[in-house]
């Protein structure tokens, strides 16, 4: 497996080719990149010949691209009840798959939509696969893996209901992308890594405190309640050998030194 950073895990304002070079020096082999709306090192403005020189500097820094993400799901829902913010939402994914190949990743961490009172479960989830097979044709094309994120949208609640859900497009341009964290306040990571199987296209890493139980409850690698030696075994069991992903935010002092720390923090749970 591959040790990989998002880059959100250091602040949006500095260059990229910093960012790059205190994850390499961090012992990180790759990077998470972010679509942004504006700004950024990637946006929704941004073309090919960008994305390619994004790539150049993350090599340069002798590091890979692990995957594209963003948080622009959550402003367009996939599953939104108003059709002009679904619409945005898929040109969102499509943006993101038409830069996939000039950034030489084969992965878009999709946020798959989001339950809401206006928006019950099997609504959100109708409208989030109608939006997402709309693009499969150009995923294919792309080469690249939409891969279905378990976070805290009230949909996806259960490994089975995931494992349902990608199924059900019948399609290998659909996979998971599954969060250790995430799911910790309602079940245990290495039963929903068991089930999906091989389904498990890439992996975030994060931490999470019980006894916290709420957003406040996110903390560094091997300070919260995941049991990573569960984890591992979990991992190595399907085969999985990819790139393991740590998100995790900026401190708000020195925040190179959590970059450090996590790189740290990685290399007891690959030794487990």
């Amino acid at each position: 497996m591959k040790k990989s950073i998002s880059r959100w895990a250091l602040p949006a304002d500095w260059p990229l080719e910093r960012c790059a070079a205190i994850a390499r020096a961090a012992g990180f082999e790759a990077m998470e990149l972010a679509l942004d709306e504006n700004g950024g090192d990637l946006n929704l403005l941004s073309g090919p010949d960008q994305a390619s020189a994004v790539a150049a500097a993350i090599k340069k820094a002798g590091l890979e691209v692990a995957s594209l993400a963003t948080m622009l799901f959550w402003k367009y829902p996939l599953s939104s009840r108003d059709e002009a913010v679904r619409e945005r939402a898929t040109a969102v994914l499509g943006k993101m798959i038409e830069l996939a190949p000039a950034l030489k990743t084969d992965t878009l961490l999709v946020v798959p939509g989001m339950v809401d009172e206006q928006t019950p479960n099997e609504i959100a989830w109708q409208r989030s696969q109608e939006s997402i097979k709309s693009l499969l044709p150009a995923a294919a094309k792309a080469g690249v893996v939409l891969g279905i994120e378990n976070v805290w949208n009230k949909m996806l609640l259960t490994p089975l209901e995931m494992k349902w859900y990608i199924d059900e497009f019948r399609h290998p341009a659909v996979q998971a992308y599954f969060d250790v964290g995430n799911m910790l306040v309602s079940g245990y990571p290495q039963h929903w890594i068991r089930i999906l199987g091989s389904r498990v296209k890439r992996v975030h890493l994060k931490d999470f405190k019980l006894s916290v139980g709420n957003i406040e409850g996110f903390c560094d690698l091997l300070e919260g309640d995941v049991d990573y030696p569960e984890v591992m075994r979990a991992l190595r069991d399907i085969g999985y050998d990819g790139y393991l992903t740590v998100e995790v935010f900026p401190r708000r002092h020195h925040p190179e030194s959590l970059v450090h720390a996590s790189g740290r923090a990685l290399d007891f749970i690959l030794g487990t």
